[in-house]
């Protein structure tokens, strides 16, 4: 553009300076008249910036990376410039390079940046995990393999069970495969997860109405690992609840990692959402079924609770932060789970667990 300006100029000025003339340097034009050929944007990419500083503590050479690679138990010479661990899941910013070729590499490291495990919701990535969902039948939209991977048997096994489900099998370039997977260590294989239809609260009642079978609903608050949701989706699947319901904010969604950790459960237990969760447990007493949240400072043990024996929605709290008080004040009882004293409080999925064992294990007395 620039170009074509300066040649406009030049012939309006043309009997003073000629800077205008077909060949000269600024007209844009070859002699014969034709364009010249651009530089295809090099130029302009050359101006670009290198992205985000990094953290000090991932700064090669700072002090504050030195401490950390020292606490970490890095090897090598803590400090040295450009060492990394090749386990370590943090990495840097993606820098470019003047010419935007990519990835910079750290001075005197041969070793390019390690990746984390990712962000991305929908997509499972890594030849392990891809496998696990779909042998557990995990919807899926397409799979994506790279174009320049070593094939093992998991690969082969992965486009099998893809192909007999009807899931699309597609090539993609490490360049693609981490810019979808977010950034996560995905072997050349990642599968991406179709969007979840989530179900109504009263929906699980019946469910529960029409296997015949005393309700037993697992509510979750304030739980926003969809790992622990993964898991509790497990449990529920192995004790015979009818559903999991969380909130529609601030709680876990099922996304590609709750899939992974329910192992395929999540395809057998539907999961609800609810708008107000407290409102929700409202409507599930209205309907008479016992609410029993599980609480650290509850006076019920859950191996002595009566109301296992009747429909029942269990509400399990953050690891932090437990039940919060307006769900508290929807329970009809408060039951805890004894440990250890030095043990101040259970994960939620493992806590999720526990609780459903021993409501199914009074059930079944």
């Amino acid at each position: 553009m620039g170009a074509k300006t300066l040649s406009g100029a030049g012939n309006s000025r043309s009997g003073r300076s000629g800077a205008g003339r077909a060949g000269s340097p600024g007209s844009g034009r070859t002699k014969s008249g034709k364009p010249r050929p651009g530089t295809g944007g090099h130029g302009r990419r050359a101006l670009e910036g290198k992205g985000p500083t990094p953290p000090a503590a991932l700064r090669p050479g700072h002090p504050a990376q030195r401490r950390a690679a020292a606490s970490a138990g890095s090897r090598g010479k803590p400090g040295s410039r450009g060492q990394r661990r090749t386990d370590d899941p943090a990495s840097y910013p993606a820098r470019t390079t003047r010419g935007g070729a990519g990835p910079a590499r750290a001075s005197g490291s041969s070793t390019r940046a390690s990746r984390g495990s990712g962000d991305a919701a929908e997509f499972v990535a890594g030849r392990n995990p891809v496998v696990e969902s779909l042998r557990a039948a995990v919807p899926a939209a397409a799979l994506y393999v790279g174009n320049r991977v070593q094939h093992d048997e998991r690969i082969s096994e992965a486009i099998k069970l893809a192909a007999n489900r009807g899931v699309a099998v597609l090539e993609a370039g490490a360049a693609e495969l981490d810019r979808l997977t977010g950034g996560a260590l995905h072997q050349g294989l990642a599968l991406r997860v179709r969007p979840y239809d989530y179900a109504h609260p009263d929906d699980l009642l019946a469910r529960a109405a029409d296997t015949g079978q005393l309700p037993l609903i697992v509510a979750l608050d304030g739980v926003t690992d969809p790992r622990n949701l993964g898991a509790v989706a497990r449990s529920a699947a192995a004790f015979g609840a009818h559903g999991v319901v969380v909130p529609s904010r601030r709680g876990a969604g099922v996304t590609a990692g709750a899939w992974k950790a329910s192992a395929g459960a999540l395809a057998r237990v539907p999961v609800a959402r609810a708008a107000n969760l407290a409102r929700a447990l409202a409507s599930y007493r209205d309907a008479g079924i016992f609410v029993a949240g599980l609480d650290a400072a509850g006076d019920t043990p859950v191996r002595e609770l009566e109301l296992a024996t009747a429909p029942l929605v269990l509400v399990i709290g953050s690891e932090g932060r437990g039940l919060s008080r307006i769900v508290t004040q929807a329970c009809d009882v408060l039951v805890s789970i004894p440990i250890a004293a030095r043990t101040e409080s259970l994960n939620a999925g493992v806590a999720a667990g526990i609780a459903l064992y021993e409501v199914a294990a009074i059930r079944a007395r």
